[in-house]
């Protein structure tokens, strides 16, 4: 997390990617997945950001309210229409 915070998105993205890869439990790999959906968002990468968000979503159902505030967010002001 630490390259994601400093604004290094390559580095965190190959981190993330590096997690999946070796990540079995759903339940983190939906985090993972809802991270480098957040990576996207902030490189305004919206459609990919969503792509992430959603399959975060398949895999921890009971996402929690504020999990979903960056899905709003897109869809309210770049205006995209639902996937």
């Amino acid at each position: 997390m630490s390259a994601q915070s400093e604004g290094n998105y390559a580095e965190a993205l190959q981190n993330y990617y590096e997690a999946m890869r070796l990540e079995i439990d759903p339940y983190d790999r939906s985090y993972i997945l809802y991270n480098i959906g957040l990576i996207h968002t902030s490189s305004g990468e919206h459609t990919k950001a969503l792509e992430y968000y959603f399959w975060a979503l398949e895999r921890r159902p009971n996402l929690l309210p504020q999990d979903f505030i960056y899905m709003a967010v897109i869809y309210h002001y770049v205006r995209l229409s639902p996937l």
